[in-house]
């Protein structure tokens, strides 16, 4: 299931920059797996020739780290389970396969915006522990949260 907390957090499993993190510690081979080179070709249309390069339509042939920071965190969340992540660079583009991973585990994420989901998903709330299952009670409960109702 996907967990939500909005708002900041504290703590030693906290990872608040993703983006840096993930350039210091991202395992090459985590590339090189299906579901990485997926989130890769559709969040930054990009496509995955080795471990250790990444073909863009904007910058040509470079390394990991010049991903964005949306693919970089799915890709964190999806290989380190030890971490919460900061989901603050994740739009909408990065919804689906945000519920696409927490089909396989129970994932935690923080989120000072509100994401599209679509009609049909299941994400707990933490802040408030409900769980919803649309878009209108997912944005109640975001707003409470947010805004400390």
């Amino acid at each position: 299931m996907l967990n939500i907390y909005f708002g900041d957090k504290e703590g030693s499993k906290y990872i608040y920059n993703p983006d840096s993190y993930f350039d210091h510690w991202y395992d090459p081979n985590w590339l090189v797996k299906d579901l990485s080179k997926e989130i890769i070709k559709a969040v930054d249309k990009s496509e995955v020739i080795g471990p250790n390069l990444i073909q863009s339509p904007v910058f040509g042939a470079m390394s990991p780290d010049r991903l964005s920071g949306g693919t970089k965190t799915l890709i964190l969340i999806d290989n380190d389970d030890e971490h919460i992540f900061n989901a603050v660079h994740c739009g909408n583009n990065c919804a689906k396969y945000l519920l696409k991973i927490a089909e396989n585990k129970d994932i935690t994420i923080l989120l000072e915006h509100i994401i599209d989901f679509g009609k049909k998903f299941e994400i707990k709330i933490l802040n408030t522990g409900k769980v919803v299952n649309n878009f209108d009670d997912y944005f109640r409960e975001a707003r409470i949260a947010l805004n400390g109702e």
